[in-house]
């Protein structure tokens, strides 16, 4: 068991939807931010149950789209357990102007949301030239961003990767590779390539954990090949709670069994150290 447990990957919903309105990227919202809205004050109350010391909150853009009011005000409120993880349209003519407000209010990383439960396949505007401005802007203010994308995504990655070698760049869920199939896990070589980039880490999170039990997948064997090529000081844990199901006591416990073959020294960095390094507030 790590000496203290970090997560970077908790959501929060306000159920007060007139001072926080919903405005979800392309006007459809997560099920999970409808059925288990989770305000600050629960998820504090969540992270005493489980243990869980600090978080990176990861603001719900299928909630709110760009508004990051209610998760740079858990922030406000609970400085000395949360950051903020926000997002911002880098396309937009001010996004640069955007960046340095959310900034100002706490955000310390930025999300960008390429794919996932309420967006069919991979966005093909990551690497987009009309985003350049806002990337000079993260470089200067040494923001780290979490991307969330498929494997699809990796080739606009790679764009940014070059154009922007000193931002460090944190992939959400592994990128969700196809597993199934199990060993020699093929699919996700591209995946791995990366490794060669010390500037991307991988999170390791409740979602491609469940991932790794499908099929003829383990955890074991696949979190194993990741392990060797990227090292537990570029790997961090995060819950994604409460869109995965499960109270966060639960999810904790699950991630940790799912590990349990790992090293201590491991194990302290991917649910500790790790977070610390990427998210320097949290320390």
């Amino acid at each position: 068991m790590p000496t203290t447990i970090i997560d970077i990957h908790p959501h929060v919903i306000s159920t007060d939807e007139k001072k926080y309105p919903r405005n979800p990227l392309g006007g459809k919202q997560s099920v999970w931010s409808q059925e288990r809205p989770t305000s600050y004050e629960q998820l504090i109350a969540a992270m005493d149950e489980a243990g869980v010391a600090k978080a990176a909150l990861v603001h719900s853009s299928t909630c709110y789209g760009f508004d990051n009011s209610y998760c740079m005000d858990a922030v406000a409120a609970y400085p000395e357990r949360f950051t903020g993880v926000g997002s911002v349209d880098l396309r937009a003519p001010d996004a640069s102007e955007k960046i340095r407000y959310w900034a100002g209010r706490g955000m310390t990383g930025l999300r960008i949301f390429t794919a996932g439960s309420t967006m069919e396949g991979q966005g093909d505007w990551l690497a987009d030239p009309a985003s350049f401005p806002a990337w000079e802007c993260i470089a200067e203010l040494k923001l780290p961003v979490c991307i969330q994308a498929r494997i699809a995504g990796i080739p606009q990655i790679n764009v940014l990767i070059k154009r922007y070698p000193g931002v460090r760049m944190i992939l959400d869920h592994m990128l969700s590779p196809r597993i199934e199939d199990g060993e020699p896990y093929l699919d996700i070589k591209p995946m791995l390539d990366l490794s060669q980039h010390n500037t991307i880490y991988l999170k390791l999170s409740s979602v491609i954990i469940r991932n790794a039990r499908v099929g003829r997948a383990t955890p074991q064997s696949f979190f194993s090949l990741v392990l060797k090529e990227f090292g537990a000081k570029r790997i961090a844990w995060g819950s994604n709670f409460p869109a995965s199901p499960g109270s966060l006591k639960e999810i904790l416990a699950d991630n940790l069994q799912a590990v349990e073959w790992m090293s201590e020294h491991d194990k302290e960095w991917i649910f500790y150290r790790t977070a610390m390094q990427f998210y320097p507030a949290l320390a």
